[in-house]
């Protein structure tokens, strides 16, 4: 939209000296026709918009021009720029950006982005299609319009999903979707990097949903997971990375110079099982016995699998 644009460029201009139309062209997609245009808007809205001539010229705002601070000071501003960081991270979303711009701007911080905590989720990035398959959540959300989905479950089970989405999580290292799903008539949450052919239906939701919070509330109260007792011997050696992982357990300490690690887990949760594994014969299950169990299947289906490949 031309105001979002507007607002882009007098937040752009105020974080630097000046700023040529190409530059402007290309940060907001449009011609350098538009872009003169805009600043012909934003003049006669107020704005102090001057222009220089010359390889250093361009566009730029009179230093005597800024936008009031309100009521917050330095380090409420500190963390809002560590949390914007942080989201940047993880989802590409010019919005972010552009919101970024603006609170950097407004809080005028030497050094702002070298904030003291710095939150980096680029290393968790789950896919290239994440970016653009969550735009599209978001815009169908915009719209109160349902898409439409193939899902793979975590047992590899695959389905055709139409949903009308209502939220987007970033939680355990992932992004999930929180949805009404038209055939099941239920409230599901789904993983948005098992989601494959995602498109926007021209199709109006059907119901007017509760507020979210409500909604996940009641969500995760109603499925509440299975959870054990979990206890593991582990070597010496494994130590640092069992504390790494594994930050909420309680380690014993045995006399044998092994230690004993305890926690409490879902039971079909992946991620730390898959840790374990890892781990190999640094460490052995003691209990729950289906845990063990499980465990054993799983390194005969390996070792067969080997086997199988010698004897072709």
């Amino acid at each position: 939209m031309k105001i979002e644009r507007l607002l882009g460029i007098v937040v752009y201009l105020l974080n630097r000296d000046f700023v040529n139309a190409n530059t402007l062209a290309e940060k907001f997609e449009v011609s350098t026709r538009t872009i003169q245009r805009d600043i012909e808007t934003i003049n006669l809205a107020g704005i102090p918009i001057t222009s220089m001539q010359g390889a250093n010229g361009g566009y730029g705002i009179l230093d005597n021009f800024k936008i009031d601070k309100q009521m917050v000071n330095t380090e409420d501003y500190q963390f809002i720029i560590t949390a914007l960081m942080g989201m940047n991270s993880a989802y590409n979303n010019k919005k972010i950006e552009n919101t970024l711009e603006k609170i950097l701007n407004v809080s005028k911080l030497e050094n702002s982005t070298s904030t003291k905590v710095k939150i980096d989720f680029s290393a968790s990035r789950e896919g290239k299609n994440i970016d653009e398959y969550i735009r599209l959540i978001e815009n169908a959300i915009d719209e109160e319009k349902a898409i439409e989905f193939e899902y793979t479950d975590s047992y590899g089970n695959k389905t055709l999903r139409e949903v009308e989405p209502l939220g987007v999580i970033y939680k355990w290292h992932g992004w999930y979707m929180f949805a009404y799903c038209c055939d099941k008539q239920q409230y599901r949450q789904f993983k948005v990097v098992r989601m494959r052919n995602l498109k926007k239906l021209d199709k109006f939701i059907s119901i007017k949903h509760e507020n979210i919070e409500i909604l996940l509330n009641r969500y995760e109260k109603q499925n509440k997971q299975k959870y054990v007792d979990v206890k593991i011997l582990c070597e010496e050696e494994i130590r640092i990375s069992i504390e790494e992982y594994f930050p909420n357990a309680k380690i014993v300490e045995n006399e044998k110079g092994n230690f004993l690690l305890q926690f409490h887990g879902v039971m079909n949760e992946v991620f730390w099982k898959g840790l374990l594994f890892t781990y190999g014969n640094k460490v052995k299950i003691i209990e729950p016995e289906e845990l063990k169990i499980e465990f054993m299947a799983k390194a005969k289906e390996i070792i067969y699998m080997y086997k199988e490949s010698e004897n072709k």
